[in-house]
């Protein structure tokens, strides 16, 4: 798994009608954007995350250069 700063982490719940967590990656302290990372959760927390099985990294877009 790899991420970026900006990217967000989707953990799905992990029984029928547990709610899903998403929270934005603001640090990647492993190497080559590979875990832990420092995740912020709408309501402001913040946690250090090894993400599991369950978690998807969702890319931000990143701009297109046109080479201009």
């Amino acid at each position: 798994m790899q991420a970026s700063v900006g990217d967000h982490l989707h953990v799905h719940g992990r029984v029928v009608g547990e709610a899903d967590h998403l929270g934005e990656i603001v640090e990647v302290r492993g190497a080559a954007g590979e875990p832990p990372y420092l995740i912020r959760y709408p309501d402001g927390r913040e946690s250090l995350v090894y993400p599991g099985p369950d978690a998807v990294v969702e890319h931000e877009p990143r701009a297109m250069t046109d080479g201009l």
